[in-house]
C-alpha cells in the first residue's frame, strides 16, 4: 500500500508541475536552420501574404508609424525608422555597429535560465534593436512583425529595447504565421531598459496556428520615474504558450501596468507577470481578462513588495463558457517591508443570464448577446496609450469572431 501511496504522490506532483509550469517542448522535433529571405527597401514592398498577416494582428505597416521592423522566419528583411531620433535595426548588425551593447545584451534575462533561453544563445543572433534618444518623444508607434513562414520551423528572436531619459516610445508588435503553417516553434527573449522618466508602451498581438509552441521570455528594468504600460493579446488558437515576464522598479516613482487579454478555444496557455517593487513610491498593476470555451488557461501574477510604501494591485477575472476549458488564476503577493499597499481580486464565472435575457429582448439572438456580452468583457481600458493606438487596440478585439461555447 505505501508503494502505491508513493506512486500516487508522484502523479498528483507531476499533474500540479504541469498546472504550474506548463508544458515542454521537443526541440529537436523542429528545425534550426531557416532558409534565407529577401530583403526590401520598405515595408510596402514585402509580400501581400506577410503584409495580410501583419493585418490580421493590426500591425498596418502601410500606415502612419515611427518606424517598422519585419522579419520573416530567421532574416530581418526590413528596419527602418522614420525619425531620427528613434533608431531601429536588426539585432546582429547593432551588435555589431555599437560597443555600448554588451552592457545591454542577455543582462536581464540569463542565456542560460532555462534550455529555451540557452537555445537562442547558441543561435545566431536575429531580433531588432529599438532605441529612442534622450528627450525623444514618439507620437506614432514603431510597428513591428515576426513572421514564422516556414513549416515546423524554430523561430529564435532577441530583442533589445532602450528608452533613453525623458523617452516616449511606443511599440506595436504582431507576432504571426500565415495560414498554411500549422506547426512551429516560437522563442523569443525581450530585454527592456526604460531610463529615468522614459515612457514606453509595447503591445504584443499573438495569431498562431493550432500546432505552434510560444516560449516568450523577457526582462525589464525601470529606472527612477519611468513607466511601462505593456499590453499582450490572443484571441486565436494556439498549441501552447508559456510566458511570465518580470519587471523590476529600480528607481523611485517607476510605474508598470500590465494588461492581458485571453480568448481560448483549445492548447495550454500559461501567461503571467512578476513585478518587482524595489525602490520608493513605485507602483504596479495587473489586469487579465480571461474568456474560455475551450483549452488550459492559467493567468498567473506576482507581486513583490521590498520597500515601504509601495502599491501594488492584482486583478484576473474569468469567463468559462463551456465545460471543455478551464481557467486556473493564481495571484501572489509577497510584502517584504512595512506601510505596503497590496491587492488582489480573482474570480471565475459565467455570463449573467440576466444581461443575455436583456440583449435577446432587444432583438439579438443568444449567438449574438453571448458576442456582445464577451467583446465588452474583453474591452479592458488600458491607461497612458496614445488615443489613435487605444482606438487600434480595440479594433484588433472588436473585429475577431468572439463567440461562447457550441
Amino acid at each position: 500500500m505505501q508503494h502505491v501511496s508513493g506512486i500516487e504522490d508522484k502523479a498528483k506532483a507531476a499533474r500540479k508541475k504541469k498546472a504550474v509550469y506548463g508544458t515542454d517542448v521537443d526541440l529537436e522535433s523542429y528545425e534550426s536552420e531557416a532558409k534565407p529571405q529577401g530583403i526590401v527597401a520598405d515595408a510596402g514592398d514585402l509580400p501581400s501574404i506577410v503584409r495580410k498577416a501583419a493585418l490580421d494582428v493590426g500591425v498596418k505597416l502601410d500606415s502612419e508609424s515611427s518606424g517598422a521592423y519585419v522579419q520573416m522566419d530567421q532574416t530581418p528583411v526590413v528596419a527602418k525608422s522614420l525619425y531620427e531620433g528613434v533608431e531601429i535595426m536588426d539585432m546582429a548588425s547593432a551588435l555589431e555597429k555599437y560597443d555600448f551593447l554588451q552592457d545591454y545584451w542577455w543582462k536581464l534575462v540569463a542565456p542560460d535560465a532555462d534550455k529555451y533561453t540557452s537555445d537562442v544563445a547558441s543561435a545566431p543572433p536575429a531580433g531588432y534593436f529599438i532605441r529612442a534618444k534622450k528627450g525623444m518623444k514618439t507620437v506614432f508607434p514603431v510597428k513591428s512583425c515576426l513572421y514564422l513562414g516556414s513549416t515546423n520551423l524554430n523561430q529564435r528572436v532577441h530583442n533589445v529595447i532602450i528608452a533613453e531619459e525623458g523617452s516616449e516610445l511606443h511599440v506595436i508588435t504582431g507576432c504571426t504565421t500565415p495560414a498554411h503553417v500549422q506547426r512551429g516553434l516560437h522563442i523569443g527573449v525581450s530585454e527592456f531598459f526604460i531610463q529615468k522618466d522614459a515612457r514606453v508602451s509595447f503591445t504584443m498581438v499573438h495569431s498562431w496556428g493550432k500546432e505552434v509552441e510560444v516560449r516568450p521570455r523577457t526582462g525589464i528594468t525601470i529606472a527612477e520615474g519611468g513607466s511601462l504600460s505593456n499590453n499582450y493579446i490572443l484571441l486565436k488558437p494556439v498549441k501552447t504558450i508559456q510566458t511570465f515576464p518580470t519587471a523590476t522598479l529600480a528607481g523611485k516613482g517607476a510605474v508598470a501596468s500590465f494588461n492581458t487579454v485571453i480568448y481560448s478555444t483549445m492548447g495550454n496557455i500559461d501567461v503571467g507577470s512578476n513585478v518587482n517593487l524595489n525602490a520608493a513610491e513605485t507602483s504596479a498593476e495587473s489586469i487579465s481578462r480571461v474568456v474560455s470555451v475551450g483549452g488550459e488557461v492559467i493567468a498567473r501574477g506576482r507581486m513583490t513588495g521590498r520597500v515601504p510604501g509601495a502599491r501594488a494591485h492584482l486583478e484576473c477575472v474569468g469567463l468559462l463558457l463551456s465545460d471543455k476549458g478551464r481557467i486556473y488564476s493564481i495571484p501572489e503577493l509577497d510584502g517584504q517591508s512595512r506601510d505596503l499597499d497590496m491587492s488582489h481580486e480573482a474570480a471565475v464565472g459565467r455570463i449573467s443570464e440576466e444581461e443575455l435575457e436583456y440583449l435577446m429582448s432587444r432583438g439579438l439572438n443568444s449567438e449574438e448577446a453571448t458576442s456582445v456580452i464577451v467583446r465588452g468583457f474583453l474591452d479592458v481600458e488600458i491607461k497612458g496609450l496614445p488615443e489613435d493606438l487605444k482606438q487600434e487596440i480595440k479594433n484588433i478585439t472588436q473585429r475577431e469572431d468572439l463567440k461562447g461555447a457550441p
